[in-house]
């Protein structure tokens, strides 16, 4: 995955803020196949190789993004929420683009947000055809949790495309633990997050996460590391217009958005790819906690908004 050097680390009213600069990727870049999305693409860094073939004397000019009003904004929002929320901004296109965050290495509750990982890994299972997208999963009595659908019952199958479909629009929870069952059980899916960069986390039991753990998920599944294009092109559908629209969609002005929420109790949070922002397209993911239902919505939505006045103002 893409690297990045720190720029900058801040303490404002007791949030801690990372800014730090990233130096694109190096492979190809890669294009989404869905129609809708726009390219997720990495530019190369200026070389300092001259056609001799000698390093030039002179540096190569480093642009320090200013995030220092970004930080203040998204600090007073968390602020006058009254609850806990931690952040992470990575941008993957633009120049000089940066990787974020306030709060983002703090351990929250997942909710739901483990399913954006079992159908990532599902997703690259399918592009590597490791499994099949039409193949069957059975129901077991152990796989239920009440939820969007109720026509579970032993023996019943469903293939993996209606899986994912269920876990990704309506974020079923059944389907949700039948595609974790699917991939190998949480210590598989486990192991494969936090070899992508995803270490602090414990999807599915006990279900913790961090901001920066699903922003390093998305960041590689836009990089195209996690089974390239076809990969994309199967997770994607799964995650847009989906039933919970009010948080990272409804501060963004018209762009597609890809996105995956969790919710339970005081917990509201939302893991996303923006695909067309003003200056490429980024992730955001930001998480709550202590606010809940319409409370925790505006506040996702809230910095989902200032994020895009931060990327409208960008200057290449």
């Amino acid at each position: 995955m893409t690297a990045a050097v720190v720029l900058a680390v801040a303490t404002l009213g007791g949030v801690d803020v990372h800014a730090n600069q990233r130096t694109p990727a190096t492979s190809t870049p890669t294009t989404a196949v869905i129609g809708a999305i726009g390219p997720v693409v990495s530019t190369l860094p200026p070389s300092n190789i001259g056609s001799s073939g000698a390093a030039t004397l002179g540096p190569i000019p480093s642009i320090v993004r200013d995030v220092s009003q970004l930080t203040l904004t998204i600090d007073s929002l968390i602020a006058s929420s009254g609850g806990l929320a931690g952040v992470t901004l990575v941008e993957l296109g633009g120049s000089a683009p940066v990787s974020w965050s306030v709060n983002g290495a703090q351990v929250l509750t997942a909710a739901s947000t483990y399913k954006l990982a079992a159908l990532m890994l599902e997703a690259e299972n399918i592009a590597t055809g490791k499994t099949d997208p039409n193949g069957a999963v059975c129901f077991e009595d152990a796989d239920y949790e009440s939820g969007w659908f109720d026509d579970y019952a032993a023996g019943v199958c469903f293939t993996r495309n209606e899986l994912a479909g269920r876990a990704g629009i309506y974020s079923d929870n059944t389907a949700g633990h039948m595609l974790v069952r699917d991939v190998g059980g949480a210590a598989v899916l486990n192991e494969w997050a936090a070899s992508i960069g995803a270490t602090s986390s414990q999807f599915f039991d006990p279900n913790t996460t961090t901001a920066a753990d699903l922003a390093a998920l998305w960041d590689a599944e836009a990089q195209g590391e996690l089974g390239g294009t076809a990969a994309q092109a199967w997770l994607y559908p799964m995650l847009i217009a989906t039933r919970t629209e009010s948080g990272i969609p409804a501060g963004v002005d018209g762009a597609t958005v890809v996105h995956k929420t969790g919710t339970i109790d005081l917990v509201e949070n939302d893991a996303a790819l923006v695909t067309s922002g003003p200056d490429g397209a980024y992730v955001l993911v930001v998480m709550t906690d202590g606010l809940g239902g319409t409370a925790g919505w505006q506040l996702i939505a809230g910095i989902s908004a200032a994020v895009w006045q931060f990327e409208g103002a960008r200057s290449d």
